[in-house]
């Protein structure tokens, strides 16, 4: 009789990109191990067809109404503690506020919370209520700009207790979904000889279209003719920029790609990545570029900048000039040889294995499941 797994609790507040794929990114950590895992999703209707995307060997969809998620929540720590009652976990991986809210009230487990955005506790109830758990939970930011975040509203907390893992991703699965270059463009309509720059995220003010599009339009002139910037992504800034574009007169150099699904899968369709975002807890996107071989181009702001130092370039937040002067070198170098480098970076700091690897050897963990 095969013994009996060890039970490891996941709590995620939805499954709407990209904590779809962050559910999936921590039940990795427990693959070929003697634990399994039981991911949590508060919100949305039941979806058979994402539970292979979790990687998890249970996935339960709680379908909580988004509204029944404020005050104390009292029918969902019922839920959780019901479902405690049926396994015997050892650990809780929860990630933002709260799906931690949830863990440390409904449970007496070690509690880790992950958080994947700046100023999680900006706000004094939050803090308050965290220190009353300082000595079964370990705070993980998703980069250390995250943790420094983290550590600058919790100043008293011990230091091993706010940590990093990063985020992380599957190369060889995601290689191998990748869409050819020629077939990549044919699907998404690009002509095979246009210089392709690419930006990919939501349409709104953090991440800074407005700056690609004029740095795009200056550096215009100095690159060939055949260059085309093609945004991905809806949101609400998407009028006031593409009216940007028609009073730059460059429409016939800008295209608006809209959602595109999976997009990841076709960024050999590219020659140059460029993201602009102010304050980038981490940008997931730049590791899917790197698995597909790009060049970069980043603004140096939040952890966008830790993944992008020594793989790809850096540019000062919103300047304008100093990103217009990186896109004409990138077009005069682009077959350089950064890529080389960068794939070795992906692989030792932000593969699933090499984050595994991280994580059990933290002493929460050692200390926690040993």
């Amino acid at each position: 009789m095969a013994n009996k797994k060890r039970q490891i609790l996941q709590i995620c507040h939805s499954y709407s990109p990209p904590f779809l794929d962050c559910a999936r990114q921590y039940a990795t950590l427990f693959k070929k191990t003697e634990f399994a895992v039981t991911t949590v999703f508060l919100t949305g209707k039941a979806d058979e067809s994402l539970v292979e995307h979790t990687d998890s060997d249970h996935v339960i969809f709680l379908e909580t109404p988004t509204k029944k998620l404020k005050g104390l929540k009292r029918k969902l720590i019922k839920r959780i503690r019901s479902l405690c009652a049926d396994k015997s976990f050892e650990l809780c991986i929860a990630h933002r506020t709260k799906p931690t809210y949830l863990a440390l009230l409904a449970t007496k487990l070690p509690v880790i919370s992950v958080h994947h955005a700046f100023g999680d506790f900006e706000r004094w109830g939050r803090r308050l209520f965290i220190n009353f758990f300082v000595e079964r939970l370990l705070l993980v930011g998703v980069s250390n700009a995250v943790r420094n975040d983290i550590k600058h509203f919790l100043p008293q907390w011990p230091d091993d207790k706010i940590q990093t893992i990063y985020n992380h991703i599957n190369i060889n699965n995601s290689k191998n979904k990748l869409l050819q270059r020629s077939e990549a463009r044919q699907r998404l309509s690009l002509n095979e000889d246009v210089f392709i720059m690419a930006n990919v995220g939501r349409l709104h003010p953090d991440k800074d279209q407005k700056t690609l599009i004029s740095a795009f339009c200056s550096a215009l002139p100095e690159l060939p003719a055949n260059t085309q910037l093609l945004i991905f992504g809806k949101g609400k800034l998407e009028g006031d920029l593409k009216q940007l574009v028609l009073e730059l007169e460059i429409q016939q150099n800008v295209k608006f790609m809209g959602h595109v699904k999976d997009v990841k899968y076709y960024f050999k369709a590219f020659d140059l990545f460029i993201l602009t975002s102010d304050k980038e807890p981490f940008g997931m996107v730049l590791l899917e570029a790197l698995v597909a071989g790009l060049p970069i181009i980043s603004s140096d702001c939040g952890g966008a900048k830790e993944v992008v130092e020594t793989t790809g370039t850096l540019f000062p937040f919103a300047d304008e000039e100093a990103l217009s002067g990186k896109l004409i070198d990138a077009v005069n170098c682009v077959a350089s040889n950064e890529t080389v480098s960068s794939y070795v970076k992906l692989k030792e700091t932000f593969s699933d294995e090499a984050v595994t690897e991280l994580f059990w050897d933290m002493d929460f963990i050692k200390k926690t499941l040993d």
